[in-house]
């Protein structure tokens, strides 16, 4: 599959790692629909790319909501063959603090968000790729996950963000080899520290502190390297079932 001439839709795609993966998309000649609740940042998106791109006001948890948004997706563009889920929270809270034990509902939040909201999208959107003609070798759709490396050294604070992500990881391979079958690659992407809107709002000694923590190279990851290793595995028919750190080496340290 190349990414010329196909349509992805790109949850969370209106800033950050989504944003970047559909601006890749759109200058190698695809087509993107941005799922996603910023509307604001979403929309003026679409009016600097173009035609290309459409934004849809998408609750990537509710079930309806995504039906819908990928109904108006191939009603705009024909089809959809590739999904890149990049929606996500983050939350930092011990288990047990001075005000007492994680908030519940926090948790579940988090795990809604990150693990059922991306598999909400895998669910719907390989179902309408089985429908799709298959190309070369059979295929017929490619659906790429954001991890990250909390998934494998979650540090203290972490224990939701790093559980959604850990899921994430644990359902990679068996999707993969159900979906084979119709001809659908499943891949996550395990980004480390990356230069998203979140952290682009740290302090720069912070921001310091957190590139050092990197082997190499020792700076900060960029969207735009996400959204590359995102491409190559658009058009890679051989990655498969499996999940891709993109950190410089880094493990993550208890704090």
């Amino acid at each position: 599959m190349k990414v010329k001439n196909n349509v992805a839709i790109v949850t969370g795609g209106a800033s950050g790692l989504g944003e970047a993966v559909v601006r890749k998309i759109v200058a190698k000649g695809g087509k993107t629909a941005i799922f996603d609740l910023d509307k604001e940042n979403g929309e003026l998106l679409c009016s600097e790319l173009g035609s290309s791109v459409i934004f849809l006001n998408t609750d990537v948890t509710c079930e309806d909501n995504v039906n819908e948004s990928i109904a108006e997706t191939i009603k705009t563009f024909g089809m959809v063959n590739i999904c890149v889920n990049c929606a996500g929270i983050a939350a930092a809270a011990k288990v047990i603090d001075k005000k007492g034990a994680h908030d519940l509902n926090l948790f579940k939040k988090v795990i809604e968000v990150n693990l059922v909201g991306t598999f909400n999208l895998i669910r719907l959107t390989a179902e309408k790729m089985t429908l799709n003609s298959p190309c070369e070798d059979g295929e017929r759709g490619v659906i790429i996950n954001t991890a990250s490396v909390a998934a494998f050294e979650g540090q203290i604070g972490q224990a939701a963000y790093s559980a959604s992500k850990s899921g994430i990881v644990g359902l990679t391979l068996p999707v993969a080899r159900e979906l084979a079958a119709s001809g659908i690659r499943v891949v996550s992407i395990a980004p480390g520290i990356m230069e998203t809107p979140m952290l682009l709002g740290m302090p720069d000694n912070v921001k310091e502190s957190l590139a050092k923590m990197v082997p190499f190279p020792q700076r900060l990851g960029l969207p735009e390297e996400f959204a590359s290793l995102a491409e190559h595995i658009i058009e890679n028919r051989l990655i498969n079932g499996t999940t891709i750190r993109l950190d410089g080496a880094i493990r993550m340290q208890p704090r």
